[in-house]
């Protein structure tokens, strides 16, 4: 089974009034998706802040684009897609599911929610006890089966700039007590803090991923009977590349940053699957 996975990609709202800013964002984001969704993969996989403020147009026309591919796409929410409007609008016009799980021959999927509703002021994450107690249970019911978790946010204290000031779900809620009762194999992955890094805590490997617009770039998740295998693939388009600029300088909520790509350990891993043997 493969899987291919985006970070932030903040399709944004703009001012039509700028000479070039409609024609640059068509270009960037019809190409990235483009390039993302003619990978070969099973499920395509966005990490939420796939728009930039969670409006309407936003939605609408990200959707327009993706769905144009007629490809198995899953979006999980960040904080950007509901700056604008509620929950319940924002999955109604994508079509997506809050939270859930796929189980497959090779894994257990969880996909989370991790986003707070229109709340400008804090953009940490955060999980109620409803979806902290199935999250119990779905790391529970995986038994010794690979889990894959996916979420906008990331554990406090495991990636990059998790620790920072709203870069994490709430430190006050301990989601590594649950996936420690994980058995066997679990993988965590996420954006939010727009840079990438890979940390290994005990059986559990976290992957982070960065801003599309600040590197053009998706991650390959590869599964197979020995081992999981993430692997990084740059987007190398100069059209695209030379319209990104035009786009993310006249962008409100948005930082461009050229800090955050991570060298090989930081962008790609192998997780064995394999029993581990006692020489001794």
């Amino acid at each position: 089974m493969k899987l291919a996975l985006i970070g932030d990609l903040h399709y944004p709202d703009i001012d039509a009034a700028i000479d070039g800013l409609a024609e640059a964002r068509e270009v960037f984001y019809k190409r990235f998706i483009d390039h993302f969704l003619q990978v070969e993969a099973d499920l395509y996989l966005s990490l939420g802040d796939l728009t930039n403020y969670g409006h309407s147009s936003e939605l609408e026309d990200i959707y327009r684009l993706i769905n144009h591919h007629q490809k198995n796409f899953i979006h999980v929410l960040g904080n950007h897609d509901l700056y604008a409007q509620p929950r319940e609008a924002v999955l109604t016009i994508s079509g997506q599911k809050r939270y859930h799980t796929i189980e497959t021959d090779e894994a257990v999927l969880a996909f989370l929610d991790t986003a707070k509703e229109m709340d400008y002021e804090d953009w940490g994450g955060w999980l109620d006890e409803e979806q902290l107690d199935w999250l119990e249970e779905v790391v529970a019911e995986s038994g010794t089966k690979p889990l894959l978790v996916f979420a906008h946010h990331p554990v406090y204290q495991t990636t990059k700039r998790s620790d920072h000031e709203k870069g994490s779900i709430h430190p006050e809620i301990d989601v590594w007590s649950i996936l420690e009762k994980k058995r066997g194999i679990g993988m965590y992955f996420n954006g939010h803090t727009h840079i990438d890094s890979i940390v290994k805590k005990e059986n559990w490997t976290f992957v982070q991923v960065s801003a599309c617009l600040d590197q053009h770039a998706l991650r390959l998740i590869e599964l197979t009977p020995e081992e999981i295998i993430v692997s990084a693939v740059d987007v190398e388009d100069l059209v695209m590349a030379e319209a990104a600029p035009v786009v993310y300088k006249h962008m409100n909520h948005f930082t461009h940053q050229t800090d955050v790509r991570g060298e090989a350990i930081d962008r790609e891993c192998r997780v064995s699957l394999l029993p581990v043997v006692d020489v001794s």
